[in-house]
């Protein structure tokens, strides 16, 4: 196919996707609901997209079912007028799992699932890989702040991909390597219940072929069936994983030094660029993954580890001076809210913690709405945003209240527009800002207004 229109274009998957057309000289379009860095940046490199679900707005090129490849997320919902218009055309019309897993196949695939810390863990692959191999490719569930963008052509057999549990799009992928950091409760909008989604865990690590290896945080059960693979797994807290942690040394900016103890080796001195007792196990298991593909530099991984830059919305540090910390971070679950409070917590004792949370869907407000708040009620002070409703409609009953109610430390209402406003009033010590949905919008004011009041 010589063009290829994405229906929600500018989702941090379908972007990666688009980018990888457009490197192989696709002629590429799409829609997208509202304009972002992410779609601004495709425009920049070549994409042509519109905002309007709309079909006259599709370009003339892309209307030939003949030679246009229509991908599609399934956030997008069923009555959307310029997927429906596709589907009804005689289009090729696919899932955007289907692509990926189709420009994976033949390739030496680590595929990280998990109900969080899976962006950061395959980013960390993917510049570990690089750094340790001096090849490697990835698509990434973030923007790679060594790479500048959320995808890597580098190169070599090996490949890195997010694997995401939402709508079971990881059942697509046929890794040699699998990586599961997490099967919390999540997108229950989808599965129904938490067996259920654990299910689809299993049923992932099943799709690991003949002689591959599944990596798993110590801890953590996923019955599966597949009698074809080696288990290994990690941890920052237990000595008794495969690959483990010691010697972990804080370091003056937030950031660790340790050693990591593999089941053949320990690599000493190691340094990770990013701040949080967190990250430090998302390493070990990206690791453990590069460990398990095969021979790797030992220098050339210390060398990457210290330079990793983290991760776009992955504990963000945009402020970090002995008076004032401003961090942003992408968490929406009640467990990573927890782990990401818990590690600034330990990363800056002492202080004062101001916290910003923005609900992310209806339906996991719904379902989570204590959880939340006990995460929350960990920091000193909590600024509670409208939900975030993404592809959802209202529920009756469920807003933001849901959650500040059972909040045991001091909390508001704020609205989004005036969330700069707000924290500027405040005696700021750490502010982070948490959500998945717009919040991010906000950072660059939030800095300038907390620049100007200290």
């Amino acid at each position: 196919m010589k063009n290829v229109y994405f229906v929600g274009i500018g989702g941090i998957g379908m972007s990666a996707i688009a980018r990888y057309f457009l490197h192989e000289g696709a002629k590429v379009a799409g829609y997208d609901r509202t304009p972002s860095p992410l779609t601004h940046a495709l425009e920049e490199e070549g994409a042509q997209i519109h905002y309007e679900d709309n079909v006259a707005l599709i370009g003339e090129e892309w209307l030939n079912p003949a030679t246009t490849l229509v991908v599609y997320t399934p956030a997008i919902p069923a009555d959307h007028t310029e997927l429906n218009h596709f589907r009804s055309g005689g289009f090729e019309v696919v899932k955007r799992s289907e692509v990926l897993g189709h420009l994976t196949a033949g390739k030496v695939v680590t595929a990280i699932a998990g109900t969080h810390g899976k962006t950061s863990t395959t980013t960390m692959t993917a510049w570990f890989t690089l750094g340790a191999t001096g090849k490697g490719n990835a698509f990434l569930g973030g923007i790679s702040r060594n790479f500048g963008s959320n995808l890597l052509l580098g190169g070599g057999e090996r490949m890195a991909v997010e694997a995401d549990e939402f709508d079971r799009s990881f059942l697509r992928l046929t890794p040699n390597i699998a990586v599961v950091t997490s099967t919390d409760a999540d997108h229950l909008d989808i599965y129904g219940t938490h067996e259920e989604m654990k299910r689809a865990f299993g049923q992932f690590v099943e799709r690991i072929v003949e002689g591959g290896v599944l990596i798993l945080k110590h801890g953590l059960q996923v019955a599966h069936a597949n009698k074809g693979i080696t288990t290994y797994t990690y941890s920052v807290d237990s000595i008794e994983a495969d690959f483990h942690a010691q010697n972990i040394t804080p370091q003056g900016d937030g950031t660790f030094r340790y050693d990591i103890v593999c089941p053949d080796r320990i690599i000493c001195g190691c340094r990770l660029g990013v701040g949080g007792r967190v990250n430090v196990e998302n390493s070990l298991a990206a690791v453990a993954a590069i460990w398990a593909a095969g021979e790797f530099n030992e220098e050339g991984l210390k060398e990457a580890m210290d330079s990793f830059g983290g991760v776009k919305r992955r504990f963000e540090v945009y402020i970090n001076t002995p008076e004032l910390v401003y961090i942003d971070d992408y968490a929406h679950h009640p467990e990573e809210l927890r782990a990401a409070i818990c590690s600034i917590k330990g990363m800056f004792p002492g202080r004062k913690l101001t916290v910003a949370f923005q609900p992310h869907l209806y339906t996991r407000t719904r379902d989570f709405h204590t959880e939340f708040a006990e995460a929350l009620s960990l920091a000193d002070k909590v600024l509670l945003l409208p939900i975030y409703p993404a592809r959802e409609l209202p529920i009756e009953g469920v807003e933001s209240e849901l959650i500040g109610k059972d909040i045991t430390t001091e909390w508001r209402i704020v609205q989004k527009a005036d969330l700069a406003e707000e924290l500027s009033g405040e005696e700021c010590d750490v502010v982070v800002t948490f959500g998945a949905g717009d919040i991010d919008r906000e950072c660059e004011k939030i800095v300038d207004k907390l620049k100007i009041e200290n």
